[in-house]
């Protein structure tokens, strides 16, 4: 896919979520291969079955699932780009026939017939969603009788302390806390917290909405982690946006500070990114659930 025509998604994957660093790109997938397993595991995945991967991106988890097995597999996100870079991956493997390509949110699954799949599979999908209620409703709908959701989800207030004035991205800013606030307000114009979908729940609101969609039985386990952040590159650490929506970094940088605060900032950063000494907070939610048999 040419960079030119890449939309925001497309972008993001392919290169603003790690700021161009190979190294913490390798990192980051070899953590997306372990996710995808515990995703297909969960599910309980059969040959033969059918399974719709919501906000597929890349095709990891779907094109996982053709692997172990499964009859087909609906590639469904709201990138039209993403789709097309899925179809033909698919294409060049030789299992085109397998797949097909729909262009839906999760909200809205409106080209999927009801009762059709017998697997539902997200990962990092429901943290851009404003109607959390209405996407399990919909995951309900295109299940058979049966069927199983298996969603990997990161519940970003567990990390919401990187929010404190104390540090920035996780990285202490003793002394640089007004020219930090600024670059911070530039996010927060973008994704107020008070009404930002990636922080309006947690692992208890997830189960109280696969609940309230009729799901049972369920299970819901938490990995939570607390550790140093590691050292990386600090011209990938000004490359990286932290979703699709939000800008680098350096932008972020360049669009709230002085030449001399940008400078300042950067001295007191840098010698904490490039040497590690930074704390990484994250949890996921790995739910997996039954869409009982009629009665």
């Amino acid at each position: 896919m040419a960079h030119a025509t890449r939309d925001r998604w497309a972008e993001w994957l392919a290169k603003r979520r790690f700021g161009g660093d190979p190294e913490l790109r390798a990192d980051l997938l070899a953590k997306l291969v372990e996710t995808r397993d515990t995703v297909l595991d969960r599910a309980q995945l059969q040959k033969g079955e059918t399974l719709l991967d919501v906000g597929c991106g890349e095709g990891l988890i779907g094109f996982g699932a053709l692997e172990r097995g499964a009859d087909s597999v609906i590639f469904s996100d709201i990138s039209t780009q993403l789709l097309d870079f899925c179809r033909e991956a698919a294409s060049d493997l030789g299992i085109l026939e397998s797949c097909r390509f729909v262009e839906s949110s999760a909200e809205d699954l409106g080209p999927i017939e009801n009762a059709s799949v017998d697997v539902v599979t997200t990962r990092s999908v429901l943290i851009y969603a404003q109607d959390k209620a209405a996407a399990f409703a919909e995951f309900a709908r295109v299940l058979r009788p049966g069927g199983r959701i298996s969603l990997a989800e990161p519940i970003n207030r567990f990390g919401s302390k990187e929010r404190g004035e104390d540090t920035f991205a996780g990285y202490p800013i003793d002394g640089l806390e007004e020219i930090a606030a600024k670059v911070r307000a530039v996010f927060e114009e973008i994704q107020p917290p008070e009404s930002d979908p990636m922080l309006d729940f947690d692992e208890r609101d997830l189960l109280r909405l696969v609940e309230a969609a009729g799901f049972f039985p369920i299970r819901l386990t938490l990995d939570a982690r607390i550790e140093g952040s590691g050292p990386r590159s600090w011209e990938g650490f000004l490359d990286t946006a932290w979703n699709p929506n939000v800008p680098t970094v350096r932008e972020a940088m360049g669009q709230a500070l002085s030449t001399k605060e940008q400078e300042r900032l950067t001295a007191g950063l840098r010698p904490l990114v490039e040497g590690g000494h930074g704390e990484w907070r994250m949890a996921f939610a790995h739910l997996a659930a039954t869409k009982p048999e009629a009665a």
